[in-house]
């Protein structure tokens, strides 16, 4: 495996090639991701309706690291990992306003994704399974989100993506797929099952419970597009940035490299 001090020095390159691939590129692979987060969370949501309190979220947090394990190996891009372009930002090797235009294109194409896999479960029946707990499960885990304060979801979002960028940073220093699994892992189980928030995740969770419960003719307190937009998706992607740009982008960018670029 690398070392962390190699880890961040392949950072610079990989977020160069991020930052300078085509834009329809980028969204193409942004969708991908987005659907490859959603489908995790359509397998976490399935999988907890069977059960009821802690056992069910301990199941759906051992589900759902199969989707950063499927953004990593098939190859696409999410707006979360993407975080960790600020490191060749301060390294000089991207500027700004390559970076922005990376994130803003991804978290476009993570929305794409996410919103295509809550129509298709949606309407596709998925939701029927277990008698429609697996609907009661997807409007009950979208209104909770929903009706976040604007406080704890920045919070929850600083903590997810502290985690997320954690597993990244981890998948970089393995040489094999199977590494790579071990990496990611317990990270992403671990933000899953505190309840932290994940701004890609919740681009399908609660709007999959808005289908659900348009679908079913089910009226829910609080579940509303601009609840979801102003109240969750705001806060969460302001806090994703802060824990994984700076939490640890710009940390180890402190760590292993700043020295080496004064001495350049």
């Amino acid at each position: 495996m690398f070392t962390p001090a190699e880890v961040a020095n392949n950072v610079i390159g990989i977020g160069k090639a991020k930052a300078g691939n085509k834009p329809y590129k980028l969204f193409l692979l942004g969708i991908l991701a987005g659907m490859f987060i959603a489908m995790a969370a359509v397998g976490a949501n399935t999988a907890s309706a069977t059960l009821t309190g802690s056992a069910g979220k301990l199941v759906g947090a051992c589900i759902f690291p199969v989707g950063l394990l499927m953004v990593l190996v098939a190859g696409s891009e999410l707006f979360t990992g993407n975080n960790l372009i600020i490191v060749s930002v301060l390294t000089g090797d991207v500027k700004w306003g390559a970076m922005f235009k990376n994130w803003v294109i991804v978290y476009l194409g993570n929305f794409v994704g996410s919103i295509l896999v809550a129509l298709i479960a949606c309407y596709c029946g998925q939701y029927n399974l277990f008698d429609g707990a697996v609907a009661a499960t997807t409007i009950s885990v979208a209104a909770s989100k929903a009706n976040l304060a604007f406080g704890p979801a920045l919070l929850k979002g600083i903590a997810c993506n502290f985690l997320v960028c954690i597993a990244v940073w981890m998948s970089f220093a393995a040489k094999s797929v199977g590494g790579k699994l071990a990496a990611v892992y317990l990270p992403i189980m671990l933000f899953v099952l505190a309840g932290f928030e994940h701004s890609v995740a919740n681009m399908y969770y609660v709007p999959a419970g808005l289908f659900a419960a348009s679908a079913s003719g089910t009226a829910v307190d609080g579940l509303t597009w601009g609840n979801f937009l102003l109240n969750n998706l705001l806060p969460v992607t302001l806090g994703n940035i802060i824990g994984g740009a700076i939490l640890v982008g710009v940390m180890y960018w402190a760590i292993y490299l700043a020295d080496a670029k004064k001495a350049d």
